[in-house]
């Protein structure tokens, strides 16, 4: 079995598409014609964007929304080239920080931000 997609529950398709643009340097792959899905080229799993309407139906009932204020307990991670430059560029487009870059015993550089929905976003990197 393998991860096909990670989906993220978003309030504004748009918005999360631009962000994840400037913010990461994700390609956009396409949005749906009606404006409530999109997909950005993440290579072998895809990220995909989800409008709240188009969830709560497909879902049929309620969930916990993430906000900026009160993240979901989930992180998606991408692994730039350049953690402080990735993180920094996250932070001019509105990502809010949770942890500096900062180079772990495990010898990894990770950085951690919430994106405009609030979801968590690790930037780690090997530097083995």
């Amino acid at each position: 079995m393998k991860l096909s997609y990670v989906i993220l529950y978003v309030q504004d398709i748009e918005a999360s598409v631009q962000f994840y643009q400037k913010a990461f340097g994700i390609k956009h792959k396409f949005t749906h014609e009606g404006g409530d899905y999109a997909e950005m080229d993440t290579g072998d799993t895809t990220l995909g964007f989800c409008a709240h309407d188009l969830a709560e139906n497909l879902i049929g009932k309620n969930y916990v929304k993430a906000t900026p204020h009160v993240p979901l307990g989930t992180q998606i991670t991408f692994e730039p080239d350049d953690v402080k430059q990735a993180y920094q560029a996250a932070l001019e487009v509105g990502a809010t920080s949770i942890s500096e870059p900062i180079v772990k015993p495990w010898n990894f550089e990770v950085a951690m931000v919430k994106d405009l929905d609030g979801h968590i976003v690790e930037l780690a990197k090997n530097l083995s």
